[in-house]
């Protein structure tokens, strides 16, 4: 009988190592582990039931759907976030946006179990500078400090002296000596942004997001006569032929605090479309309207971005898994410009 529970035993461990195997390579494959739900079942009072069981916190980016956004218990852009992963004491960081942004919250906070509905949630600007070559390039202006834009790889952010984002850019740069010499990327256009802001002459990484790079010029103008009393508003990651046009530019808290606060009752918003979501739950008697794209769809929604969904959100929460993880050299190498970039923004109140 003990021989015999002993093998049963031993059985169930090699299954339960088999399932786990199992488990590991569809995530590997499909970027979450599929499950059947019961189409029945109340997803936003079950996901709130999880996060008390396990003492989680939802951060959320405005570029993720609406039912994402609105079962967040944070939303914001990559600094708020950034900001929000350094402070939190919840145990686990469900992080409802793309693979860097997780790897970030794992960064500032290693002793806390980081999740990601779906891990192949990338982006096609930090896919752009592969650290490899971004160091071959880095090592040829020894005397440059290096900034890097938060939308990167963990390991592009090891290479770094500070990062930034969109929201703080411009003020970290010009924190730093004038004759401070300044490597930047890994989006060009808004390292061009940041240049011609401050006046300093940058050396920048070609790389760019995909997003905020179709947007067509042709079709805004069009836009704009039909709509005279819009404003047009853009990110800085956008084509300098289309922030030429806006009449304001900005993070993306930095466009939604825009139209809030300016008395105009039409925006065509030049970013990935999930920011609208917020902009009309602050402005309900206002009009959003995404700038068009050159090519064929309507739309301008970032495919790594939507990939996470509330169903996946609900399993990523219940089973613990996909987790992000960092190697311990890179956490320790990347913190600290993650970390200066807070002190900075800290200091300049941002």
């Amino acid at each position: 009988m003990e021989s015999f529970i002993f093998d049963q035993r031993q059985n169930s461990k090699k299954e339960n190592f088999k399932m786990n195997i199992d488990v590991l390579e569809e995530i590997n494959k499909k970027g979450f582990a599929e499950e059947e739900i019961d189409p029945t079942l109340d997803l936003f009072a079950e996901i709130e039931k999880l996060k008390k069981e396990k003492n989680a916190i939802i951060l959320a980016h405005y570029y993720q759907d609406p039912d994402i956004q609105d079962i967040a218990d944070y939303i914001g852009d990559s600094l708020g976030l950034s900001q929000e992963a350094a402070k939190t004491d919840a145990d686990v960081i469900v992080f409802a946006g793309v693979h860097f942004m997780a790897e970030t919250a794992k960064i500032l906070s290693p002793g806390k179990t980081v999740l990601l509905p779906d891990v192949k949630a990338g982006c096609s600007l930090a896919d752009s500078c592969p650290p490899h070559l971004f160091k071959k390039f880095k090592e040829k202006y020894p005397d440059h400090l290096v900034i890097t834009y938060v939308n990167c790889t963990a390991e592009l952010k090891a290479l770094s002296d500070i990062v930034c984002t969109s929201t703080n850019a411009v003020q970290i740069v010009e924190s730093l000596p004038k004759d401070q010499k300044i490597i930047f990327g890994p989006d060009r256009n808004l390292g061009a942004y940041v240049a011609k802001k401050t006046g300093r002459d940058l050396v920048l990484w070609n790389g760019a997001c995909m997003v905020h790079e179709i947007f067509s010029q042709e079709k805004i103008t069009k836009l704009k006569e039909r709509h005279p009393n819009a404003k047009f508003i853009a990110h800085p990651e956008c084509e300098e032929v289309v922030l030429k046009m806006a009449d304001y530019i900005g993070s993306t808290t930095g466009l939604l605090k825009y139209t809030i606060t300016n008395p105009a009752t039409e925006f065509i918003v030049a970013t990935e479309s999930g920011i609208i979501h917020q902009m009309e739950k602050a402005n309900p008697t206002k009009t959003f309207i995404p700038a068009p794209p050159n090519n064929s769809c309507a739309c301008n929604d970032c495919p790594y971005m939507k990939r996470n969904t509330l169903e996946k959100l609900y399993l990523c929460i219940k089973n613990g898994l996909p987790e992000v993880t960092v190697p311990e050299h890179i956490i320790e190498q990347a913190r600290k410009p993650i970390q200066r970039m807070l002190d900075i923004s800290a200091e300049l109140g941002l």
